[in-house]
């Protein structure tokens, strides 16, 4: 990987013969040629915004034609569509591409990641399918026009945006790794070694940056201000869209006068990432007030929030319950019949807070360990029963926890609780395992439905495992639960490494 010096402006000191002389400009220009700005940049970033617009009021033009064929094949078996359908479908793709336009939606960063264009490109297209069916019925357009069509064009359009979406993510990311795709120009200064750390740790070109320059600081009161002159000089020759200031948060010294030189250019100012922000993915500045903070962990939920998820776990494990009563009754009489003890069987987990309580299970073992020793279920393990290897390989040996969630110690979606013996062991090797205690345990949860159950035999297993627990923290949604629970059934990753 390029280091610093491979950079332009990295490697220009005072006694720089160029610098030191300071009036053969044509010398000095030449050494900033290759990070000089395209003139072309802005109208590169909005001819990407406007080919993204289109993209998308392409495939959303090509599947209302296609809902239609197919639907008046298949309904009435002749290749027809009605007028009044495609002006429904016209207006709703207008008002979603208008709905993204207006959020920015087709800045070319957004494509560097296919996060959150789901959940988004959902919510505005639901919004313009709400508005356009509003405006067919008060302009009496919807008498005419095929609602079954007009329904399959809402479910097929969607899936068809997001495909593309994804598609042209791929491209921008791809195009990005080799550096031709660039979101933001980004000039870096600070210290040498905190650039190379800077470049090396977080790669800012798979991220869409491009770094245009870099300027590294002397370490002495009189040389930096000569480097922030020339720093500053060049920043407003080459124009970036960002500047970072790389430097150690606790030389404030260093940091004021980086803010005073860079304040007087025209591009937005980054305090550069401190290594503690690393162990924290929602770090974000805060206001209360008039105090400003900086928020290292994700953000409590309101009462509301807290409201809405104990009402949707109360309704859906009582209906779970009632639903699945036969299932249970019926596997309860299997394990008494296939091996000695209870069917339930009862451990000891933190909860909430580290609040302890007995989590409730089917037994698939012929033990019921639950000490400060306990032995691990491994791929083969003599002590899981006949029936208990089935109930294990579909979760079914899970839902018995129906009933803590109606309780209120867990919730149907959040971090799986491990047990006590477990949990100490964890706490002492990741740093951020006690987060997990924040929310509710869940039956089940965002590690488990990417595959990441099972046995925990190496500290990369349980690193992940944690990492997808503390992302489900940090962006929970009731829709994000509705997901988790779709794909805990259907998905082949939930059922992966089952012992």
């Amino acid at each position: 990987m390029s280091s610093i010096a491979d950079l332009p402006f990295s490697s220009l000191r005072k006694d720089d013969a160029r610098v030191k002389a300071g009036t053969d400009s044509a010398a000095l220009r030449s050494g900033w040629s290759r990070a000089m700005p395209s003139p072309n940049a802005a109208l590169m970033r909005a001819s990407f915004s406007v080919i993204a617009a289109l993209i998308d009021v392409a495939v959303i033009l090509a599947t209302a034609i296609a809902s239609e064929t197919l639907y008046h094949y298949f309904a009435y078996g002749y290749d027809g569509s009605t007028l009044p359908n495609l002006r429904l479908c016209m207006f709703a793709a207008i008002l979603f591409v208008l709905s993204n336009v207006m959020r920015h939606e087709y800045a070319i960063k957004n494509y560097l990641t296919l996060e959150g264009h789901g959940w988004r490109g959902a919510v505005l297209w639901s919004v313009a399918f709400v508005c356009a069916l509003t405006f067919g019925f008060l302009a009496k357009a919807t008498e005419e026009s095929s609602r079954g069509a007009f329904v399959l064009f809402y479910a097929a359009g969607f899936l068809s945006v997001y495909s593309a979406r994804a598609a042209l993510v791929g491209v921008v990311r791809r195009s990005a790794e080799r550096g031709g795709a660039s979101a933001r120009r980004v000039f870096l200064v600070g210290f040498e070694s905190d650039i190379d750390e800077f470049m090396r740790r977080y790669q800012p070109w798979e991220s869409g940056m491009n770094v245009v320059a870099a300027v590294a600081l002397r370490d002495r009161a009189d040389a930096m201000q000569d480097d922030l002159a020339l720093a500053q000089a060049s920043a407003r020759m080459l124009l970036p869209d960002d500047v970072f200031i790389l430097a150690p948060w606790s030389r404030t010294d260093v940091i004021d006068d980086c803010v005073a030189a860079f304040l007087r250019v025209p591009a937005s100012l980054h305090l550069g990432p401190e290594r503690v922000l690393d162990r924290f993915a929602d770090a974000h500045i805060n206001k209360i007030g008039s105090i400003a903070s900086l928020n290292l962990s994700g953000r409590r939920h309101d009462s509301l929030e807290i409201i809405a998820k104990r009402l949707f776990d109360i309704v859906f494990s009582a209906v779970g319950l009632f639903a699945l009563s036969p299932l249970l009754l019926v596997v309860a009489a299997a394990i008494k019949l296939d091996s000695k003890g209870p069917a339930l069987f009862f451990q000891r987990r933190h909860g909430f807070n580290r609040e302890p309580f007995r989590i409730a299970k089917f037994r698939s073992m012929t033990t019921m360990e639950d000490g400060r020793d306990i032995t691990q279920a491994t791929a083969g393990d003599k002590r899981v029963t006949r029936v208990g290897r089935f109930i294990r390989r579909y979760n079914i040996d899970e839902l018995p926890q129906l009933i803590n969630v109606l309780r209120g110690e867990m919730s149907l979606v959040g971090p799986r609780p491990h047990a006590l013996a477990h949990d100490q062991i964890f706490e002492r090797k990741i740093a951020l395992y006690a987060r997990r205690h924040n929310v509710k345990p869940g039956i089940t949860g965002w590690a488990q439905v990417n595959g990441l159950r099972g046995e925990i035999d190496s500290p990369e297993k349980i690193r992940m495992r944690v990492e997808h627990d503390l992302y489900y923290i940090d962006h929970w949604s009731l829709p994000l639960d509705v997901w988790i629970i779709f794909m805990t059934i259907f998905s082949r990753k939930a059922y992966r490494n089952a012992l």
